[in-house]
């Protein structure tokens, strides 16, 4: 099975308990601006960028994407681990364009990449700079932990209360199977995001954040709302973290009730 476009392990187990077993897969990174990476080794981290297909690759770090000038690295001076926004210029009339996704190189010989969410996706309402990499490792070791728990989609957004303390983020969560102890699901996937986050960490330690707070999705919950919208369809996804309530505030017709 070839897959690409989403991250592919939060519903991984879910598909293939459906196939009734496990199979063979391989990630792609394509887009209409071109084909940009693929899985080249099962057993390996990273896609291997396609780097003699007529495009030049440049990378700004996520650091400086919002800066005036920021700098546009060629491949010779990208360093592993750091988030960039990936930019094309391609023997098919792009230039300097911004594709709108990030990546993250996990090798440089030869190059292999991971991709790490949107450039426009993020969460940094109280300085915390939580990015969709980081929510998606945290869920999935919350699945790991507690097997029971199927999760469908999610998607977390900001809630900022005046009062110290009281800001949080809330998950937005489908699930086909609740985990049995939700409370300590909540607890462990807030824990894990402090793990991944240092910024998340020092806000829940400091008392300016509580610790966020899973809201229940009904079933059928976010097609439903992707229906709503015109945007039911495969090359359509629900973002999974945004800087503001706008979609929070509409999926909260969708929910079953506020668990802590």
């Amino acid at each position: 099975m070839v897959h690409g476009g989403v991250n592919f392990e939060p519903y991984s187990r879910k598909l293939f308990e459906s196939i009734g077993n496990d199979i063979d897969s391989l990630e792609t990174f394509p887009a209409s601006e071109g084909f940009f990476a693929y899985q080249d080794l099962r057993k390996s981290e990273g896609l291997l960028l396609n780097i003699d297909s007529g495009i030049f690759f440049e990378f700004i770090p996520m650091s400086e994407i919002h800066d005036e000038n920021p700098r546009r690295l060629s491949l010779r001076d990208i360093e592993l681990g750091e988030n960039y926004s990936l930019i094309i210029n391609s023997n098919a009339g792009l230039w300097g364009y911004e594709i709108g996704d990030t990546v993250k190189f996990v090798s440089k010989e030869p190059y292999r990449l991971v991709v790490t969410g949107r450039v426009a996706h993020f969460i940094s309402a109280f300085g915390e700079h939580v990015i969709a990499e980081e929510v998606e490792k945290a869920l999935d070791k919350a699945v790991q932990k507690f097997p029971e728990a199927e999760v469908v989609e999610f998607t977390v957004a900001p809630l900022v209360n005046q009062e110290k303390g009281r800001s949080r983020h809330e998950w937005f969560v489908e699930f086909s199977n609740q985990p049995e102890e939700i409370e300590k699901f909540s607890v462990f996937l807030d824990e894990q995001l402090q793990v991944l986050n240092s910024y998340y960490k020092d806000l829940i330690q400091g008392s300016i954040l509580d610790r966020l707070r899973i809201i229940p999705i009904e079933k059928e919950g976010f097609r439903r709302y992707m229906r709503s919208k015109g945007k039911l369809g495969g090359q359509n996804k629900v973002p999974r973290l945004a800087n503001n309530r706008k979609i929070a505030d509409e999926l909260i017709a969708f929910k079953i009730q506020e668990l802590a």
